[in-house]
């Protein structure tokens, strides 16, 4: 028999890697993106053949746009249009005392626009549905304003303003220019740009600021900085990153109370105001020829070198390797204590901003490692701007809805000047500072105030939505677990959102404005840009709109919060009276009389007692805070921090967002499951097939603890049941009215029973044990008789 030979399959060439990145680092060479804020505008300067588009992100906003020539000549034929009437929009912007306009107002005083005599453009209208986008091209030069101009929010109306992205093309492509640089903070003392496998060295005034920027994305920087005083001395004392460690207690500074570096005499050389990455490390030293002869690069170029050249005509002695601030340097430690580091996460523009706390003898580098992930494999360049310290910059960090999202900065709530006159404790929270405790009570008198008085907290940061239009209810009766079409106007309810999975994306309260009308208030943007992709696939009638910087909110909380507020809110007579207000229900109000600033007042909270939010717009928000301070005093009104909120939560069986639940946790593992009515709720939504099947065959339960011990317990600790781990710690306290450790656990079903005696593991979760019960869930007011009352 003979055989039959088969021909081996040889694989065609190599394919390069499947990656999923964010947009940006796939845009054009040419391209940039700009997003214009809802009730900002940009400045633009064009050249001819460069194309632009204006995309209306959530919809319903409108658009103004204005062009001009080089004498200032307001000229819309710049642009290839007709004009459609007066800018009065933008010139209403502008008319307003709103810093983040500054810069605009300078740059059109500096090139002579009259606004008040320049044509101008008017796109969309208040029904644009979201992601209609307009095209132009430039016939020729000139700048071109473009804004999203809007007053303050009607809350009935719900005439939010929102953002518009614009994306241009440049006719003309710069050589090796992949990205270019985003605009100054200020107007620069410095600009030096640090060439690819460079370093260096410059000059910083005490006060001065420095802005260290990634210029074409996923490139490190060491940095390096020296006392000036100490080294004309001859004195050697660099920035130290252990000392740093060690005295701020981080891993490394972050925008904040904890934002300093200093030098090994324990003196503070910079302080970080401003980072977009967030990613950094203090760890590590900066690259040396050690390192590379180590590894089999002999010769190579690195930082400790170039530190060394760059600095040596400021006296800095040479080493062999240098202790660093390695900004955009992306490590970790694994849990065998093993140093990993892969691509940074800094995206092209990402920076970092310091504060120089003496004056400086600085060194920044390019990184030139192209042996690992360190650069991404392709080291490019790094940028540094120094700007005077008579400019002002607010401390923030950058967060993103999405990978794609350009960065929201770290902003203050309309009621931050209020609360700052009572502490300087705040801390970044979901975007925004916000309290952590206050300076004459504490978090323990704040948590008794509460339980016993009254309360006052910045609530600002939850993220509101304006969801519009004929298909309103038919969505949110698709996309939240509720019963929707239940509801009547003035009603809220509290309610999950879930994936198909059944994956929870976020909890919070559905208000009902009208037939039509509806707010959505949760704890992340992502829940918005959800909401609104669904709309878009069902091709609803709806629009999905922020308001969250038109909506900022206290909560008024605690037994006498109803006594103290009755003495200021105002209702009109066809709504309820602030004492017919019952709870999870809310009405428009004002302040003190009908001509009062105007309020939403809805009768929910976040402490397990009876309580109220107040909503205002932002430029009110002192007028609503010294008249619920005022009438406070009588009632032993206290401000309320994140540490005191903390502890009334957990008591109250509230769960939150990255301790209690995730995407992996459905609502009935979250304890929350009575927001997911099976049996009544016929109408389909997003999730049901899932969760009908996780009900059914559950696996874990969130449960009460019971702890036999003083001894802190924290988020992710292991509970278990002699050797086996049955589940983990969500979120714990020493409660000061029960006079015990409490915990919310969530626990395999097989060991959830009620009295189940465990144990919570610390250390390695074996050498140190402490013994526990399972009890109800909550352990605080489970029937919520409180609130209620």
């Amino acid at each position: 028999m003979r055989e039959t030979l088969v021909p081996l399959m040889r694989p065609g060439p190599p394919r390069p890697s499947a990656i999923i990145a964010p947009r940006i680092f796939s845009l054009p060479q040419g391209a940039e993106r700009h997003v214009v804020a809802g009730g900002g505008a940009i400045l633009i300067a064009v050249q001819a053949g460069d194309a632009l588009s204006i995309r209306n992100d959530e919809g319903g906003q409108i658009c103004e746009i204005v062009a001009a020539n080089a004498t200032g000549q307001g000229d819309t034929g710049i642009l290839g249009v007709p004009a459609s009437g007066k800018a009065t929009g933008l010139m209403a912007l502008l008319e307003q005392e709103d810093a983040s306009l500054r810069r605009m107002r300078m740059g059109i005083a500096a090139r002579q626009i009259d606004l008040a005599q320049a044509p101008a453009v008017h796109l969309f209208s208040a029904t644009t549905p979201a992601g209609m986008e307009e095209q132009f091209r430039a016939i020729r030069e000139g700048v071109v304003i473009i804004a999203a101009p809007g007053g303050a929010m009607d809350f009935e109306r719900q005439d939010t303003t929102t953002p518009l992205t614009v994306t241009i093309t440049r006719a003309t492509i710069k050589p090796h220019v992949r990205f270019e640089l985003p605009d100054p903070l200020a107007d620069p003392v410095a600009d030096i740009r640090v060439h690819s496998a460079t370093a260096e060295a410059y000059f910083v005034k005490a006060g001065d600021y420095i802005q260290i920027l990634d210029v074409d994305g996923r490139q490190c920087t060491d940095f390096q900085c020296f006392s000036a005083r100490k080294l004309d001395k001859g004195l050697q004392r660099p920035l130290d990153v252990t000392t740093t460690r060690t005295l701020m207690g981080h891993a490394y500074p972050m925008p904040g109370l904890h934002g300093k570096y200093y030098d090994q005499d324990m003196e503070p050389l910079v302080e970080v105001v401003q980072d977009t990455c967030g990613r950094h490390d203090a760890f590590a030293m900066a690259c040396a020829a050690k390192y590379y002869d180590d590894i089999g690069y002999p010769g190579h170029v690195n930082c400790t070198d170039n530190f060394n050249g760059a600095l040596a005509s400021f006296g800095a002695e040479p080493r062999p390797g240098w202790m660093a601030i390695n900004f955009f340097f992306n490590t970790g430690l694994d849990e065998h204590g093993v140093m990993y580091a892969d691509e940074p996460w800094s995206r092209p523009g990402d920076y970092v901003l310091l504060r120089a706390l003496t004056d400086l003898v600085c060194v920044s580098s390019a990184c030139p490692d192209d042996t690992t992930a360190a650069n991404g494999w392709n080291p490019t360049d790094i940028h540094v701007r120094t700007y005077s310290g008579a400019e002002r910059f607010q401390r923030a960090i950058a967060i993103r809805a999405t990978p794609d999202s350009e960065p929201k900065m770290t902003k203050e709530t309309g009621f931050h000047a209020s609360f700052a006159k009572h502490t300087g404790n705040f801390v970044e929270y979901n975007g925004y500072w916000l309290a952590n405790s206050f300076a004459k009570t504490g978090a323990i008198e704040e948590y008794w105030a509460c339980r016993q008085k009254a309360v006052i907290m910045d609530l600002s940061p939850l993220r509101k939505f304006e969801i519009t239009g004929p298909d309103s209810e038919a969505l949110c009766q698709y996309i939240f677990t509720r019963d929707v079409r239940k509801m009547s106007e003035g009603g809220v309810v509290y309610t999950a959102m879930c994936y198909p999975h059944g994956g929870m994306i976020d909890d919070g309260t559905l208000f009902r404005l009208g037939r039509d009308n509806f707010r959505w208030i949760g704890g992340n943007d992502y829940g918005g840009e959800w909401i609104r992709e669904q709309a878009e696939k069902l091709g609803l009638k709806v629009l999905v709109r922020s308001s969250t910087d038109q909506l900022h909110n206290v909560a008024v909380q605690g037994p006498e919060s109803r006594d103290l507020l009755r003495k200021i809110i105002w209702t009109a007579p066809h709504r309820p009276t602030f004492d017919q207000l019952e709870w999870f229900r809310f009405t428009p109000a004002r302040l003190h009389g009908p001509e009062g600033v105007p309020l939403v007042v809805s009768r929910t909270g976040y402490t397990g007692e009876l309580g109220y939010e107040v909503m205002c717009h932002p430029r009110d928000c002192a007028a609503v805070f010294d008249a619920i301070w005022e009438a406070g005093q009588d009632h032993g009104l206290k401000p309320f921090g994140l540490e005191a909120l903390d502890m009334v939560r957990i008591e109250a069986g509230l769960i939150f967002a990255g301790y209690d639940f995730s995407d992996q946790t459905d609502p009935f593992e979250a304890g929350i499951g009575f927001t997911v009515p099976l049996k009544s709720k016929q109408d389909d939504f997003i999730g049901r097939d899932a969760l009908i099947r996780r009900k059914e065959h559950p696996s874990r339960k969130l449960v009460g603890l019971d702890i036999d011990s003083n001894v802190d317990v924290g988020h992710g600790d292991c509970v278990h049941v002699g050797r086996a781990q049955v589940g983990e710690v969500t979120s714990s306290m020493r409660s000061p009215i029960l006079g015990k450790n409490i915990a919310l656990a969530r626990i395999d079903l097989a060991h959830a029973e009620i009295g189940t005696e465990v144990e919570i593991g610390k250390l390695d979760g074996h050498q140190k044990r402490l013994p526990a019960k399972i009890v109800p869930f909550a352990h605080y007011d489970p029937k919520k008789e409180r609130p209620r009352s």
